[in-house]
């Protein structure tokens, strides 16, 4: 589990002090990892499922989003989505890292990390960012490949918000801004551990989250309501598209959605299941509620559909598919199978109230639904895990997965709800205020949003000189 897992160097403190910033020039030939110290198999199983998590981006995310814009900004959206992962990816290797997994070299070592290990300085084939209570390791740089990719696809999500109206260059600006203020610290607040023994680490140790105790298996907080929010601050400092509830705005290829939200649901296996750093049990449990939850919630979306409008839609059950995906994140290694079915099938109900009512009585933009199935299957999600872990109910409770040992008689489900209500607001507050002042500073500054003739020309010729489709 990854925020279980604080990186270090392994063998002696000497190796990380003596590595220099590129680390290929590194490690002291004193420490040489034996064949026994790594497990080929979860090294072989985490660079998959960074592989899935990755096409979760490009192409899953990129053509789930443009198929539901109209023609003339298809490209715009998968630019945008492709142009993020690349910038995500070398801000990642630049300083995201450090930041979310140290604690040294920083003034306040519970809500973000330091620069050493910036540009990946320190890290080489012979560090490892996992030791396990078996004596396998699990090579750094096979935690930071798994880590860059969810880097990669959280604030691709956020786009989904302002879809067909926001300027290029703000957008990729506000992105590394984004990371650098809102991702990076929450997750490491919500990650990152530092402890020799997760049972009996000092909270201070830890992230602020991660010491609360917290359960945020693979990113409810860190990725969807992060993402989810500041979707939302988006769309209402940029405003609403032109035409807005005037004109008709049908999505331009519901095949593509289909064939994105697909590669979403297989690419998310990698997201779930490898989020527990070892290809075991634990690993298999995340998997098949991943499966459940998504199933759970799908169906029960196309149900309300054929209850309130007669006709299940497929744009419903893939928005649906969705919302189970986000609400399992978080419980995905702590849940048994059928009450994850429970908490997608509640998660996908709650999302379609707020997707078409709220959405509509509040007069709000948000283009894709961003906000209503990110942010809010997020929040049902986390609060969720806080029910769905209890070990009477058939869950994992507080789970070592290092050892793996449970914490036996530990469990109190009220108790951890209020600390995941906790985790919650406290993500809500953080992202809030940072997305906020980035989105204004932004739009008082160098400006948001294209005039009114680009946007009614479509930001594909306009903004890249190009179309998507040459008819």
């Amino acid at each position: 589990m990854k925020r279980l897992i604080a990186p270090f160097a392994a063998g002696a403190a000497s190796l990380v002090a003596a590595a220099p910033a590129w680390a290929q020039e590194a490690a002291p030939a004193a420490f040489v990892p034996t064949a026994e110290m790594v497990n080929k198999g979860d090294v072989a199983w985490m660079l998959v499922a960074s592989a899935f998590v990755l096409m979760m981006s490009v192409p899953a995310l990129a053509l789930f989003y443009g198929g539901l814009v109209r023609t003339k900004n298809m490209l715009s959206v998968l630019m945008q989505v492709l142009t993020i992962v690349c910038v995500a990816a070398l801000v990642w290797f630049g300083w995201g890292y450090s930041m979310a997994f140290t604690s040294t070299g920083t003034p306040f070592p519970k809500l973000f990390g330091g620069l050493d290990k910036a540009f990946l300085a320190g890290v080489s084939p012979s560090t490892f960012a996992a030791t396990f209570s078996n004596g396998v390791y699990l090579p750094e740089y096979v935690f930071v490949i798994f880590q860059m990719t969810f880097a990669c696809i959280t604030p691709a999500l956020i786009v989904g918000a302002f879809a067909e109206r926001v300027k290029f260059t703000p957008l990729i600006i506000f992105t590394v801004l984004w990371l650098t203020l809102a991702y990076f610290p929450i997750a490491h607040m919500v990650w990152y551990w530092a402890g020799p023994d997760f049972l009996n680490a000092a909270p201070d140790d830890s992230g602020l989250l991660w010491g609360w105790g917290a359960l945020d298996f693979a990113g409810g907080t860190v990725v969807h309501i992060n993402a989810g929010l500041a979707g939302l601050i988006g769309c209402l400092v940029i405003g609403p598209r032109l035409g807005f509830k005037h004109e008709p705005m049908p999505p331009h290829s519901l095949v593509m959605t289909m064939i994105g939200a697909s590669l979403l649901w297989i690419g998310w296996f990698g997201f779930n299941a490898g989020s527990g750093l070892e290809a075991n049990a634990f690993g298999a449990l995340a998997f098949i509620n991943t499966f459940t939850a998504t199933a759970g919630a799908g169906v029960t979306w196309a149900v309300i559909e054929q209850i309130v409008h007669k006709k299940p839609s497929l744009l419903g059950a893939a928005s649906g598919v969705v919302a189970g995906l986000v609400a399992i994140t978080p419980a995905a290694g702590f849940a048994h199978p059928g009450t994850a079915i429970i908490l997608g099938a509640v998660a996908s109900a709650i999302c379609f109230v707020f997707v078409t009512k709220v959405k509509n009585a509040l007069n709000y933009d948000d283009s894709l639904d961003v906000f209503g199935i990110h942010c809010v299957g997020g929040i049902v999600g986390a609060i969720g895990t806080g029910i769905v872990a209890d070990p009477s109910l058939g869950g994992q409770g507080w789970i070592d997965y290092t050892a793996p040992v449970a914490k036996a008689g530990a469990y109190d489900m009220a108790a951890q709800v209020m600390t995941q209500l906790w985790a919650v607001g406290t993500t809500v507050v953080w992202t809030g205020i940072v997305s906020t002042v980035l989105f204004l500073g932004l739009k008082y500054t160098i400006g948001l949003r294209p005039t009114a003739e680009v946007e009614a020309e479509g930001l594909d010729i306009n903004e890249h000189g190009e179309r998507a489709y040459n008819l």
